[in-house]
């Protein structure tokens, strides 16, 4: 295997999805962010976020989670999905990436799924609420992982042995997103009784 990776062989189905997912996850960052300004500014502030009691951002803004790192986590959001929108632009414009690059971007979707899933648990057991503009992160970022990792595995960045796993995961990206959706859902709502209290 050389070290540069040819793009994959239908490379506009993966640059588009990677813009508009990257581009949905830029903007549920972003509004959470100018959120996060208005609550410092104003600590009363009326958010637009905050429907409910159930369904609301401003529990977890406030909270020490949503500083994980001592500073906002959405401010973690604009930087990498603007890295995964450049990745699509790249590949649209017929760029090619090196073995290591795409292995580095995967093992960085790898870390934001890990704290996705870490947030979803903190949200749904410990704050008792979903954050809009976390949720619209979350569907981001869970296909992302799936469809970055698949298609490593597929086109041999992985080596030639996993190909062929790579191959048969590929039909069951959308089923094991969906899957995954079900996951978080079906947790929500055993915990926290979604259905009735919307």
């Amino acid at each position: 295997m050389t070290d540069t990776q040819t793009a994959p062989r239908r490379p506009g189905i993966l640059a588009s999805f990677l813009i508009v997912a990257g581009a949905a996850g830029w903007w549920a960052a972003f509004n959470l962010t100018l959120d996060k300004f208005a609550v410092l500014e104003n600590p009363g502030a009326e958010l637009n976020c905050n429907i409910s009691v159930l369904v609301q951002c401003g529990k977890n803004l406030a909270s020490a989670q949503g500083s994980a790192f001592g500073f906002p986590n959405p401010l973690i959001g604009l930087g990498g999905f603007a890295a995964v929108i450049a990745v699509g632009v790249g590949l649209l414009a017929g760029a090619t990436f090196a073995r290591w690059f795409w292995i580095a971007f995967n093992v960085g979707i790898a870390g934001a799924l890990t704290f996705v899933i870490w947030l979803i648990g903190t949200s749904i057991f410990v704050l008792g609420t979903l954050c809009p503009w976390c949720m619209l992160v979350w569907s981001a970022t869970i296909p992302l992982f799936w469809v970055v990792t698949v298609r490593n595995l597929r086109d041999g960045v992985y080596g030639h042995a996993a190909t062929g796993v790579g191959k048969a995961l590929t039909p069951w990206v959308i089923p094991i997103t969906i899957g995954s959706y079900l996951v978080a859902a079906i947790l929500a709502q055993l915990v926290l009784d979604v259905i009735h209290r919307l």
